[in-house]
């Protein structure tokens, strides 16, 4: 599923397209088109301008063009292929195949190239001009000050509020129970319940795990992910892993070690 490591990996794949501009706008799927915009918006926005720049604010993916700014949302299945390449080989918990009708917004640039969004579920989306100011700060340049403040007033557990993308831009499930893990923290606790020491660790935890599996290659080669399963063990302690809904989602955690 694409998280902020994989949204990183699709944004370096789109740098390679600026500087090209764009001559053609294919935009099949209406669902897929956000913001009340439909394909003749998308096309006309578009079509003749240049792509300027390309950047990242948690899973959102940017492209400033000499008109509007574009952005592209990939849910849980959603993969970006630059020019016929694929950015990413595969996502975990998704499909290998390159269905043609899972295509659901192209960029057609000036020298033949093209940027395809491919998503079998449609669970991601397509806007120009999103409000990036609903989004809150990226997690992997958050400052110690931001997530204390984050933290400090809520109640929910402590992996709901790390996954608001409201409040903190880029962790998804699986890496919200990597960080957790690796930093001790039981992912149902109460957010406001770590102390500023807690905190200090939490973001040290997040910075260096982020930049770890970003070398690694992905979001799903985390430490724990092959233990996540409902007879999986920490590989910490050796504990059967506790298995859990939280936030809505399915979390992993050891009741040995993360407190």
């Amino acid at each position: 599923m694409p998280e902020m490591l994989e949204v990183e990996i699709y944004r370096r794949a789109a740098a390679t397209a600026v500087g090209r501009r764009i001559v053609a706008v294919h935009a099949p799927d209406p669902w897929y088109l956000k913001g009340g915009i439909d394909a003749d918006i998308v096309t006309a926005a578009l079509t003749g301008q240049q792509i300027l720049a390309d950047r990242r604010i948690g899973k959102l993916l940017l492209l400033d063009t000499s008109g509007p700014t574009l952005g592209l949302r990939f849910g849980m299945t959603g993969v970006l292929d630059v020019d016929g390449q694929r950015s990413i080989d595969a996502l975990e918990y998704s499909t290998h195949r390159r269905d043609p009708q899972w295509e659901r917004f192209i960029l057609h640039l000036d020298d033949g190239g093209a940027l395809r969004m491919r998503d079998p579920r449609r669970l991601g989306g397509v806007e120009l001009d999103p409000d990036v100011s609903m989004l809150g700060p990226d997690a992997a340049v958050v400052t110690l000050a931001e997530l204390v403040a984050i933290l400090a007033d809520s109640s929910a557990p402590l992996k709901a509020r790390l996954m608001d993308q409201g409040r903190l831009a880029g962790l998804g499930n699986l890496l919200a129970d990597e960080v957790l893990w690796r930093s001790g923290f039981d992912p149902g606790r109460a957010a406001r319940s770590l102390t500023p020491d807690d905190v200090s660790h939490l973001h040290r935890v997040m910075r260096r795990t982020l930049r770890q599996l970003d070398r690694r290659g992905g979001s799903h080669l985390g430490d724990l992910q092959q233990q996540r399963s409902r007879t999986g063990c920490c590989p910490i302690d050796g504990a059967a892993l506790l298995r859990r809904t939280i936030g809505g989602r399915t979390t992993y955690s050891c009741p040995q070690h993360q407190r």
